[in-house]
């Protein structure tokens, strides 16, 4: 009977030593088996699609060998090489579990960019003094109840008061004064129905208002707006800027799923860009779009059939003022404005 009884506690003891061992965290097992594929495209626009593989991994980092760093889930990537002529670089692919354990592999790639010599092909030098050129730009009239939204203050015109070509410059003026409901007035103009193109250089030399509450912006929409609506046409912000934090230039791209504040977008940061004139560009074309101030590359969005930036686009500029993305206007704002010296197309 103790024999009995010895070995039915001793069973037990052997069950809950079993079920400790059981119930145990098993670490997870690490990266492994880290494949990394490189489909380099051979038009010369620098394009290379990353396609990474790995058992036991939750995201893949890339270090493309130009400085540039970034994480994805998925393992693939395409990516946009600038450096002009033929350049071999060593990209790094870390794989990490979700316990951060990692592994890394290495690939020499190399790939020729060639930088295609641009052709002139528009613009608006604004050298004749008056009001803008009409057989280039129109105007859209009116506040924000008229489609455009963004919680405005300004009532925008088509006077001289708010926009005219002086000595050389575009001045597009905003002033504080009751206009049509309105506390404040200013102009917006635009090459719809003039002129609409898809694929180019752009260049836009400009100096940016500084008081605060003003919304500068020189821009681009789809000409499909009117049938297929906002964001489904697609927008290209060449350059916006707001008086509450000088200096700090938005490049954004608007489209289905990255609209309004999930936009895909970046900034940078310039010096004097209210005291001086400064070249803002964008680069587009089928494989990428890039934004640029005085040649220096800030953003760029690899371009695909699956974004709407295929097909014809058209030029809007505009100072607005407040509103969701300027702000509050300071109480002493009397007028300001954003001057453009040109504005050039080249393909």
């Amino acid at each position: 009977m103790k024999y009995l009884k010895y070995s039915i506690a001793l069973s037990f003891l052997f069950l809950l030593l079993d079920s400790c061992k059981k119930g145990k965290s098993i670490p997870p097992a690490p990266p492994s088996n880290l494949e990394v594929n490189a489909n380099i495209s051979t038009d010369g626009s620098g394009k290379v699609t990353f396609t990474s593989t790995a058992d036991n991994t939750v995201s893949f980092t890339y270090e493309f060998g130009d400085g540039v760093i970034k994480t994805v889930s998925s393992g693939m990537i395409d990516y946009i090489y600038t450096k002009a002529g033929s350049n071999t670089y060593t990209v790094t692919v870390t794989a990490t579990n979700y316990s951060s354990q990692s592994t890394k592999k290495s690939v020499n790639i190399t790939v020729n960019v060639i930088l295609a010599v641009p052709t002139l092909v528009w613009s608006d030098e604004f050298n004749i003094d008056g009001p803008p050129d009409p057989t280039k730009w129109g105007y859209d009239i009116g506040t924000g109840g008229n489609g455009w939204g963004n919680n405005e203050l300004e009532y925008y015109t088509n006077r001289p008061e708010n926009a005219i070509v002086e000595n050389g410059v575009l001045k597009i003026k905003a002033i504080k004064e009751s206009y049509g409901g309105s506390a404040y007035t200013s102009a917006r103009i635009l090459s719809k129905d003039k002129l609409d193109f898809t694929y180019g250089k752009v260049e836009i030399k400009a100096k940016l208002p500084a008081g605060v509450g003003t919304w500068p912006a020189t821009w681009m929409l789809g000409s499909d707006i009117n049938t297929v609506s906002w964001p489904a046409c697609g927008e290209i912000d060449i350059m916006e800027h707001r008086g509450s934090e000088l200096n700090k230039i938005f490049g954004t791209l608007h489209y289905p799923g990255r609209s309004g504040g999930n936009a895909d977008g970046n900034t940078i940061v310039i010096s004097n860009a209210t005291t001086a004139f400064h070249i803002y560009s964008l680069n587009w074309t089928a494989s990428s779009i890039q934004i640029s101030v005085d040649d220096q590359l800030y953003h760029t969005v690899i371009n695909s059939g699956s974004i709407p930036f295929n097909h014809n686009f058209f030029f809007i500029m505009n100072l607005a003022i407040g509103g969701g993305f300027a702000g509050n206007v300071d109480p002493a704002f009397t007028t300001d404005s954003l001057e453009v010296d040109y504005i050039r197309l080249y393909k």
